[in-house]
């Protein structure tokens, strides 16, 4: 089995699912797994976690993101960009002055509310499956974190930028409340997802080239280990003694890693066994000088 994470270029028209069966079938595994979905229309940036690494898939999805984005003033539509159906038109008689200025309003946190069409789910039902029958519900505001918003271009009524955001926001509602601060109206015309944590559209792949890589043997170059995804962490290796402790995922006395310098209570480590295969994550306990598991990726079918 295939272990790691590979930086996927996704292409207009295939969904986060059609990405993860796409490659199942080039890979000929199940164990597979995206980090976060994008539009069938958007492009960019998708890390797939292969094997052991679809058990950091949630700390993928959690990281910060990046995307460039096309705004279009002057028109609302039910998803909230150019793909849905129109609900208005105004005409945009706006400055570019006033439009940077409101673009950058939004710099730092704040409410924001999801759209109908997402896969966010309410009483067990996805929003999306909800607004094809035609039904709306209420749907809460979450805080999101806008860290940067860069202007590339304003061409009234298209205004190109670049967005760097917490998990969880969504560019299409921004681009609606950026045309609602603006009293024109706004939908998002165009989306490329440009960075994921680490993982940049530069770096990334398309399925195709995936596919000519692996026929000729050669995934593995393209794989991000396990372990560099816990790069920041530090290297601890377990002593032989307590070797039968660490692939139970049971604590282990704090004299029984080897480590560079005395962690700090609450940090995490990366652990390996005497031959070097990284093992699991552990967290140290001051209090009770031991480390705590926090995920396990040994299995003893390898």
């Amino acid at each position: 089995m295939i272990h790691g994470v590979i930086n996927v270029k996704k292409e207009r028209g295939f969904t986060s699912h059609d990405v993860v069966a796409k490659l199942r079938g080039i890979t000929r595994q199940k164990k597979i797994g995206h980090t976060g979905t994008l539009d069938p229309d958007a492009t960019g940036v998708l890390p797939v976690c292969l094997g052991k690494a679809t058990k950091i898939c949630d700390l993928l999805t959690d990281q910060d993101k990046t995307y460039q984005a096309v705004l279009l003033l002057g028109v609302t539509t039910d998803t909230l960009d150019i793909t849905g159906k129109v609900l208005s038109r105004h005409a945009v008689d706006v400055s570019e002055t006033e439009v940077r200025k409101a673009v950058l309003s939004f710099l730092g946190e704040y409410e924001q509310i999801p759209p109908m069409y997402s896969a966010l789910k309410v009483n067990g039902q996805k929003l999306c499956d909800l607004a094809r029958q035609g039904k709306e519900v209420e749907r809460k505001a979450r805080k999101v974190v806008i860290h940067d918003i860069r202007i590339h271009k304003v061409e009234l009524p298209r205004v190109t930028i670049e967005v760097s955001c917490s998990k969880g926001t969504y560019i299409r509602s921004l681009c609606q409340d950026i045309g609602e601060h603006l009293e024109t109206g706004g939908c998002m015309e165009a989306l490329v997802r440009t960075k994921v944590g680490r993982f940049k559209l530069e770096d990334s792949h398309t399925l195709g080239e995936i596919e000519e890589c692996f026929a000729a043997g050669e995934l593995q170059k393209w794989l991000v280990p396990i372990d560099e995804m816990f790069e920041r962490d530090q290297k601890a290796v377990v002593c032989e003694a307590a070797a039968k402790l660490l692939l139970n995922g049971n604590p282990l006395p704090g004299d029984q890693l080897s480590l560079e310098r005395q962690p700090k209570d609450g940090e995490e480590v990366r652990v390996y066994d005497q031959k070097q295969n990284f093992c699991a994550l552990y967290r140290y306990q001051k209090k009770e000088s031991r480390f705590k598991l926090v995920k396990m990726f040994y299995d003893r079918e390898g």
